[in-house]
């Protein structure tokens, strides 16, 4: 009785998706949720004068993360990327050998993006997967040493604004005519270069490649 009572429960969740109809010409999607930037990066040495021999790390971040879409035709639409600000610690890829702790400072950046999606959408179906490709440009800002750099002579960290490729994969699972879930995974491509003082030599890390995975989980709505 009790389990009969639970599948009675769930029956207008059920009649919901599955009556639920695929996307068209037309439609705008709007989603928001929670996106995590994870950085997969690799960064040339240090260089202060001379080649230090090593480079730098940055560590996860998540924010809210927001996408509107519209379709063009029935199967492809054009989504635009937006989030809260990411702010990422960045780190010394070995001990730091100025003894003011690993961590080297921060950096925050928006990560604009714009996306055509092509879906594989089959009428009957609740789940709408789909591939996307485009086009990023990563603003880079507030860049600062911590407190501790800054007093052992650092200063002046900046770096530069990326603009790239980018791709996806994702799904949309339909809970009724208009509302739905996502999930998805985009890599975007994202190089930069450091510039900073420590004390009156300029330093620099000429190539810093962060090349993130983005993984998003959102709640979406159709107009």
């Amino acid at each position: 009785m009790k389990n009969l009572a639970l599948a009675l429960t769930a029956l207008p969740f059920i009649a919901s998706a599955s009556s639920a109809v695929a996307f068209e010409k037309g439609d705008i999607l709007v989603r928001g949720g929670f996106a995590t930037v994870a950085p997969d990066e690799s960064s040339s040495s240090i260089n202060v004068g001379d080649d230090l021999g090593f480079g730098l790390t940055i560590d996860n971040n998540t924010q809210l993360g927001l996408t509107a879409a519209y379709f063009i035709t029935d199967r492809v639409n054009v989504e635009v990327l937006a989030a809260t600000p990411f702010t990422h610690d960045v780190n010394f890829a070995i001990d730091n050998p100025l003894g003011t702790g690993n961590q080297l400072g921060e950096v925050t950046h928006l990560p604009p993006t714009v996306t055509v999606n092509y879906y594989f959408n089959d009428p009957s179906s609740a789940f709408q997967p789909y591939v996307g490709a485009g086009l990023n440009y990563t603003f880079i800002y507030d860049e600062q040493f911590t407190g501790a750099n800054e007093e052992a002579g650092l200063s002046d960290l900046s770096l530069d604004n990326s603009f790239g490729l980018a791709a996806q994969v994702g799904i949309d699972y339909q809970l009724s005519e208009r509302w739905f879930l996502n999930a998805a995974v985009r890599w975007i491509d994202i190089d930069t270069e450091a510039s900073f003082n420590l004390g009156d030599t300029r330093g620099s890390v000429s190539a810093i490649e962060i090349d993130p995975f983005v993984y998003a989980i959102s709640l979406g709505y159709r107009f």
